[in-house]
């Protein structure tokens, strides 16, 4: 039996975060996207992986990017999240994921910039927002 596998979206305006997350929650992999190519670079990134769902940030050009997703999986269901205060949490998963190393761990978190962007880790948090929700029903 294989897992299923959810694709986590944090639309925005110039850049998309894409995340593949195990239904554990674990991070397959993470890619940002160009939104104006979205769709292209959405079949690259799937590479003919089998999705179970889409979830979908409700913010900055949510509606846009939903389009796009529809076009290269129209069969598969797509779920909007709140996605207030995502990017801090994304962060915050980051330097989980990335502890810094060397003189810049005794740095406090709070006092440091990830050096890449967060818009794929934002895309996990709305997976991970997800399932909260569904555990809470």
């Amino acid at each position: 039996m294989s897992e299923k596998v959810f694709l986590g979206v944090d639309p925005g305006r110039s850049k998309t975060g894409l995340a593949l997350v195990d239904e554990r929650g674990k991070i397959i992999e993470l890619y940002i996207a160009k939104t104006a190519i979205l769709r292209v670079e959405l079949e690259q990134f799937l590479n003919r992986r089998r999705v179970a769902a889409v979830i979908i940030g409700d913010g900055t050009n949510s509606e846009f990017v939903s389009e796009q997703i529809k076009r290269v999986l129209p069969w598969v269901r797509q779920f909007a999240v709140d996605e207030a205060y995502s990017t801090e949490e994304a962060r915050q998963l980051y330097w989980k994921i990335n502890p810094p190393k060397g003189w810049r761990r005794l740095l406090p978190l709070s006092m440091q910039v990830p050096p890449e962007p967060l818009d794929a880790y934002a895309a996990v948090i709305q997976v991970h927002r997800y399932f909260d929700e569904q555990i809470e029903k």
